[in-house]
């Protein structure tokens, strides 16, 4: 061995070098040698070998056996749900490593499955592969195992010093209790290297820690302040390498949530510590994109440290009963400290939803078995009629020019084929051409009240068969203005009350603007009306009116096909109702974070609320009790058996990725008349991420896809009656994306900057 130690001397410590060794061509067997199961099984028909070593760990090196695609097929595979591209293994003495030759005389590298059971051996046959090359990486293998053992430097080891990481067949056969044993103690540190094989969603609930600790290297509190404990923890404390994918462990520490009664009566801090002193000190905060796995009793979550570099921590707990513990007292904390009350004050049925809100993703079940007709639609999502990234026609030279601005809004057209974006006091005019397509048609410029006051629409809905819009003017908060779209001109005020502010707005029912009705519904912060623009005077209809004594911050309203309304509200909290001028027969209390959207599915069975960091979706059906079958809209929940919050966000490991933090614009189901909703779009930052909803009624709330554009995402939304198209205002573009171009959340994906018209040619969008 020691004729390569010129060249392990030119590599091993190359701090460039990711990879030490590796053999190209290659193919990868599963073998189980028991009697009962013996047999060989192909993983990777082409595969290569590599040795690279763990960043930021010193003396951890993985051994990596990734599939080889011939040309086009790794494209043919890009929208497989679950893709096995890469297995990566931990380099020890754990894996029994060996070499050995085939029948043919082809060498061969094996190793233990520590995953698998105790007969299990991987096998990488190397066709090929000449002597030198074949010694060299036996070699490299034997030099990691000594490095990670001894936590020392392998230059100036001989031959002899290498001589027991060569594995001898046992002389007797040892007891299979004893073995398996011996897998369970390995298997924490072959899952942290195993998680980088993964999507990184699974690397979250999966990915175990390296055996050494590493000193945590972003900046902490350099003091610890006197802060009571409501709960403390040991557990393993991990920070997400971006690089590589996984997650790496940091320390072994105590964790806990503390209160800190300088910032005041809610101000609680998620802190961590060893022997040595605090590690972290981070405020807890919705902010955080906290995320809670029962099933690896793991809590992760994003923190942006001084420098605006953000990270993804994640915390491992010891068992089950410590995580519950903490789980529930920082859930508790965290309410407190977003709602500014005390928990104690909530109702026994509010703080179980609160609760029920965090508990492990579950399938939500249905009255009536809904499989066949899921599985139908996830089949009809899988189906692509153009598997091909967006391409831009030529402009029109003969296209007048838009305005200078920046988009601010976006409603997509529902009949016409039309999609409007307000930018400042103009109104931008979009055509659907039909081929995936959207064509800047013409431009409505200096929107202004009859009276000739210029003025930037702060919210715009179609109404009367997309003939006309109606206009919120930030400046006369007490009155709309309906802007006739042929003339291009706003022709009517309507003052709704002289002192009742309209603050936001919606249909008389889900599909109203595909018909000539007129009237539509309003909201105030404390109050549900209806609003009617043929009555004289002020146009509040004063026999469909609701008003609250208290200020209840509301903030946004969806109906159902039905005319059945949501309500929304700053603090967090949602009401539903059959009629207007009745009180809710449903009534949800907040989690704690403003809602900042609403919609409805139209038989309104499903809510999705949006909040900055996440969207809430609701099963609005009634499971037990005397109301059963019946839903929230029409009756009202038992007060044991409200229904159970579901969480959608992105993983925090995705969000590590990122350059900003989580910041959601309303989320909106696909709609269409006689349509099922089958999917969900919303926006943050330069992305579009869309989850596929017959999945998430599964309780898979984590299979979302994801498109990075090189712009701010403004708004997006479904095509009407398409549950495919979707169209996207970026802050100067506007543009149509077929759902399919949408990719699983990966580093490449997350890093990819999709492109924009405004980047191939110089165009107004």
């Amino acid at each position: 061995m020691n004729i390569f130690r010129s060249l392990i001397g030119k590599v091993w410590h190359d701090p460039n070098a990711a990879e030490v060794v590796k053999i190209s061509e290659g193919q990868l067997y599963l073998v189980r040698s028991g009697a009962v199961r013996g047999g060989r099984e192909c993983i990777y028909n082409d595969a290569m070998a590599t040795i690279r070593r763990v960043p930021s760990v010193e003396h951890h090196f993985q051994l990596v056996i990734t599939r080889v695609y011939e040309d086009g097929d790794q494209e043919l595979l890009e929208d497989e749900e679950e893709t096995d591209e890469e297995r990566v293994f931990l380099i020890g003495e754990e894996l029994e490593f060996r070499t050995g030759t085939t029948a043919d005389g082809e060498p061969t590298f094996v190793w233990r499955d520590l995953d698998g059971d105790v007969d299990e051996l991987y096998e990488f046959v190397a066709p090929g592969t000449n002597e030198p090359t074949r010694a060299f990486f036996e070699t490299c293998m034997y030099r990691a195992m000594y490095e990670r053992k001894y936590r020392a430097s392998a230059d100036s080891l001989s031959d002899a010093d290498l001589q027991e990481f060569i594995w001898h067949p046992p002389a007797a056969k040892k007891s299979k209790g004893k073995a398996t044993r011996k897998a369970s103690a390995s298997k924490s540190d072959e899952a942290a290297s195993a998680a980088a094989t993964q999507d990184s969603a699974v690397a979250t609930t999966s990915a175990s820690p390296p055996a050494s600790p590493v000193v945590e290297k972003t900046p902490v509190r350099s003091s610890e302040p006197e802060m009571p404990t409501l709960v403390s923890e040991p557990a393993e404390l991990h920070l997400w390498d971006k690089d590589h994918g996984v997650f790496l462990k940091q320390a072994d520490v105590i964790a806990r949530v503390a209160h800190n009664p300088a910032g005041g009566q809610y101000d609680y801090w998620l802190v961590a510590s060893t022997d040595e002193g605090q590690v972290l000190a981070h405020r807890l905060s919705s902010d955080m994109n906290q995320r809670w796995s029962s099933r690896v009793v793991s809590f992760t979550w994003n923190n942006v440290d001084d420098s605006g570099v953000g990270n993804s921590w994640c915390l491992r707990f010891l068992s089950e009963e410590s995580f519950d513990r903490f789980r529930e007292v920082c859930t508790r904390a965290m309410w407190e400290a977003s709602n500014q009350w005390p928990w104690n004050k909530a109702k026994p049925d509010e703080q179980n939803y609160v609760l029920s809100s965090v508990t492990e993703d579950v399938e939500m079940k249905d009255v009536e078995d809904e499989e066949d007709e899921e599985d139908a639609v996830a089949e009809e999502l899988d189906k692509s009629e153009d598997e091909e990234e967006e391409e831009y026609p030529d402009e029109d030279e003969e296209a007048p020019a838009m305005p200078k601005g920046r988009n601010k809004q976006l409603t997509v057209g529902y009949k016409g084929d039309r999609s409007y974006v307000v930018r400042d006091d103009k109104i931008g005019v979009f055509s659907h051409t039909g081929q995936g397509q959207v064509k800047y048609y013409a431009s409505i410029s200096n929107v202004a009240t009859p009276k000739g006051k210029v003025f930037s629409p702060k919210h715009v809905m179609l109404h009367d068969q997309d003939t006309k819009m109606v206009l919120m003017n930030p400046a006369e908060p007490h009155a709309l203005y309906s802007l006739d779209i042929e003339r291009g001109k706003v022709v009517e005020e309507w003052k709704v009350h002289d002192d009742i502010t309209v603050d936001a707005i919606a249909p008389d029912n889900k599909f109203a603007q595909m018909t000539p009705e007129q009237t539509l519904v309003g909201i105030s912060h404390n109050s549900l009306f209806r609003i009617d623009p043929r009555v004289s005077g002020t146009k509040m209809v004063d026999s469909q009116f609701k008003q609250y004594v208290s200020r209840n911050a509301f903030s946004s309203v969806a109906t159902t096909e039905a005319g059945k309304l949501a309500v929304a509200s700053e603090k967090g909290d949602l009401r539903l109702f059959d009629s207007i001028g009745k009180n809710a027969k449903t009534a949800l209390p907040p989690l704690g974070d403003p809602i900042i959207g609403v919609d409805v599915t139209a038989n309104g069975r499903w809510i999705v609320a949006t909040t900055k960091t996440y969207l809430l979706l609701i099963d609005t059906l009634i499971g037990e009790g005397r109301y059963t079958g019946s839903l929230g809209f029409d009756r009202s929940f038992p007060a044991n058996a409200k229904p159970i919050p579901r969480r959608l966000q992105l993983r925090a490991e995705h969000v590590a990725y990122m350059d900003n933090s989580v910041s959601f614009t309303p989320a909106r189901f696909n709609m269409g008349e006689g349509k099922e909703e089958n999917a969900i779009v919303t926006s943050t930052g330069q992305y579009v991420v869309a989850w596929d909803f017959a999945k998430v009624k599964k309780g898979q709330l984590d299979k979302y896809e994801i498109k990075k554009y090189d712009q701010f995402v403004v708004q997006d939304n479904f095509k009407f009656g398409d549950d495919k198209e979707i169209i996207v205002a970026l802050q100067n573009d506007v543009l149509a994306i077929n759902k399919k171009n949408l990719r699983r959340p990966t580093r490449a994906s997350l890093a990819a900057g999709g492109r924009t018209r405004s980047s191939i040619v110089n165009a107004p969008y």
